[in-house]
């Protein structure tokens, strides 16, 4: 039955988290809340994992989360059930773009959206950084790096690894 529960889960997701993977954090934050497949703590370290490794960071954390609810098929099948919809509704996208890309609906429409993204980005914000930043340190690692990374424009990969180097010297 909890393969069933993935499949759907992950399929929703899958479904309306327009915009990346970012996008799909508030919708994993509802998981945690809704099943016991992993906790909000559990929940950000998938987040660090996803962002730390190579992959789109919805993908990375579907695997993880299907993986720590059920093993080998659940990584399995909570990644195809996320990239599923996408797979299907880029097709006719595609099919469709052609013919309907200078119909103002359509740009009303994806100028509609846009703002949703943004919305749900920040909305999974606010919840890592509580999670996130509960100590004088790590508060003042945000900041620094948040500052570096507007001073200084080097690839995120970087500043990755500077954050992984800081939080290994001082076993955070």
């Amino acid at each position: 039955m909890i393969y069933f529960w993935l499949f759907l889960e992950f399929f929703k997701i899958g479904l309306f988290a327009i915009g990346g993977g970012l996008v799909t954090i508030p919708f994993l934050f509802a998981l945690s809340e809704k099943y016991d497949w992993f906790s909000r703590l559990e929940l950000t370290n998938m987040i660090a994992v996803a962002e730390s490794t190579p992959g789109p960071i919805g993908v990375n954390m579907a695997t993880y989360a299907g993986f720590n609810t059920g093993g080998i098929f659940g990584a399995v099948l909570a990644t195809l059930t996320l990239v599923l919809p996408s797979f299907v509704i880029i097709i006719m996208v595609a099919k469709l773009m052609d013919r309907y890309s200078c119909n103002m609906r359509v740009q009303e429409f994806l100028s509609g959206v846009r703002p949703a993204v943004i919305a749900l980005i920040l909305w999974a914000g606010v919840p890592l950084a509580q999670i996130a930043l509960t100590d004088e340190m790590s508060i003042v690692i945000f900041v620094a790096l948040l500052a570096a990374m507007r001073l200084w424009k080097k690839s995120p990969v970087f500043y990755i690894g500077v954050a992984a180097i800081i939080g290994i010297i001082l076993q955070l």
